[in-house]
C-alpha cells in the first residue's frame, strides 16, 4: 500500500479537526451515498454515485465558503440519457446551531447553487433548461440533543394565512450520536465503523477501545480498489484519537490500530504526522497567545499612562480595574473616554 501521501493528508487536517477531517472523508462519492441510504434509501437506485463530482463553492459568499465543513456533490440520474442530476448539499455540524440560521443558510445555498446553474445554462433557450434539484442534508455529530430543522413556518411563526408564502422544502438530518451502532455498521461500509468510533468520542477508555478495534478489524478487510477508502478512514481515527482521547491513552490506542490494520508502517507514518502537527499548532497557538498578551499589556500601558497625564492622583482601585481589563476593545473604549473624560467619575470601568 502506499504511503506518499499520508503525512501530507494528516497535517493539513490536523490543524482543522474535525471540520476538514469529516468533509475529506464525504468528498468520497460513495461515503455520500452510504449517508443517503441511511436517510432515504428509497433514492439510491436512482442515483449513479459513481459519476458523482464535487462542485466548486466559488459562486458562494464568502461567508458562506469559509465554512469547512460544507460539501456540494452533483450525482447524475441512474440510465439518464440527458444531463439530468441533483445536487446534494452536506451541511456538517458538530455543536448546537441555530435551528432557524440552520434552515436560512440551507435556503441560502439552495438559491446560490441555482442561480450558478442558470448563469451556467444562460445561453440556453428556456425550453431547454434543465435544473436540477437539491438533496440537502444537516450531518450532525454533536452529542447534545437536537432536533431536526424545522419548517421555516414554524421558525418564523406566521399566522396560518401567511403560511403559503414561506418557502418550504425537506431536509435529511442524519444525528450522527443517536443512531443505534448496528444500524450504522450493519452494512459493512467503513463510513459505518468510523462513525460507530465517532460515537464513542467521549466514552470511558473500555468502551472507545472495543469500538476501535472492532472498527480498525473489519475496516482493514478492504482491499484492492478500497485502498484509498482504508488509509482515509484510518488516518481519520488516529486524528480523533489525537483530537479526543487524553494524551496518557494515545499510544495504547495507535499501537491497538497498528495491530488490527493491514500496513503497521503505514499507521506508524499516520501517528506521527498527526502528533508533530500537534506540537507545531501548539507553537504556534503559543506564538498567538503572545502575540495577543503584547497587545494588551500594551493597551493597558497606554490606557494608563494618558490617565496619569489626565488626571494626576489616579485611586489605587482604579489602576487595579485597568489591570485586570483583558479585552482589547474594552481597553480601546476606556482609551476613548480618558481622552474626553472631564473627571475620574466621567470614566466608566
Amino acid at each position: 500500500m502506499s504511503t506518499s501521501k499520508t503525512s501530507d493528508v494528516s497535517a493539513n487536517l490536523v490543524y482543522h479537526f474535525p471540520d476538514r477531517s469529516m468533509r475529506r472523508l464525504l468528498q468520497d462519492p460513495d461515503y455520500v451515498r452510504y449517508s443517503v441510504a441511511l436517510l432515504a434509501p428509497e433514492l439510491v437506485g436512482f442515483l449513479d454515485f459513481e459519476s458523482g463530482v464535487q462542485q466548486n463553492r466559488s459562486f458562494l459568499s464568502a461567508a458562506l465558503r469559509q465554512r469547512e465543513a460544507d460539501v456540494l456533490l452533483r450525482v447524475p440520474f441512474q440510465a439518464s440519457t440527458s444531463d439530468e442530476a441533483v445536487h446534494i448539499c452536506i451541511l456538517i455540524e458538530h455543536q448546537l446551531s441555530s435551528e432557524a440560521l440552520m434552515r436560512l443558510r440551507l435556503l441560502i445555498y439552495m438559491g446560490r447553487i441555482w442561480e450558478s446553474e442558470y448563469r451556467q445554462l444562460g445561453s440556453r433557450s428556456a425550453g431547454e433548461q434543465e435544473w436540477s434539484p437539491i438533496l440537502p442534508i444537516v450531518f450532525y455529530t454533536g452529542s447534545e440533543r437536537w432536533r431536526a430543522p424545522m419548517p421555516l413556518t414554524e421558525i418564523f411563526k406566521v399566522p396560518q394565512v401567511l403560511e403559503r408564502f414561506v418557502p418550504t422544502f425537506e431536509t435529511l438530518f442524519l444525528d450522527v450520536k443517536r443512531l443505534a451502532g448496528e444500524t450504522l455498521t450493519e452494512s459493512g461500509h467503513p463510513f459505518g465503523w468510523v462513525l460507530r468510533v465517532l460515537q464513542e468520542e467521549h466514552a470511558d477508555e473500555p468502551a472507545f477501545r472495543e469500538a476501535l478495534a472492532a472498527a480498525v478489524s473489519e475496516i482493514s478487510r478492504l482491499g484492492g480498489t478500497q485502498d484509498v477508502q482504508l488509509r482515509e478512514a484510518l488516518n481519520y481515527l488516529i486524528l480523533l484519537i489525537f483530537h479526543r482521547r487524553s494524551e496518557t491513552e494515545r499510544d495504547a490506542f495507535v499501537d491497538i490500530v497498528k495491530a488490527k490494520s493491514r500496513d503497521e508502517r503505514e499507521v506508524t507514518i499516520m501517528a506521527q504526522t498527526a502528533a508533530e502537527a500537534l506540537i507545531e499548532q501548539g507553537i504556534e497557538q503559543g506564538i498567538e497567545q503572545g502575540k495577543a498578551e503584547g497587545i494588551l499589556e500594551g493597551k493597558r500601558d497606554a490606557v494608563l499612562r494618558l490617565l496619569h497625564s489626565q488626571f494626576h492622583n489616579v485611586p489605587e482601585p482604579i489602576l487595579q480595574r485597568i489591570t485586570a481589563l483583558d479585552s482589547i476593545s474594552a481597553l480601546d473604549t476606556l482609551f476613548d473616554q480618558v481622552m474626553t473624560a472631564n473627571s475620574l467619575e466621567d470614566l466608566q470601568i
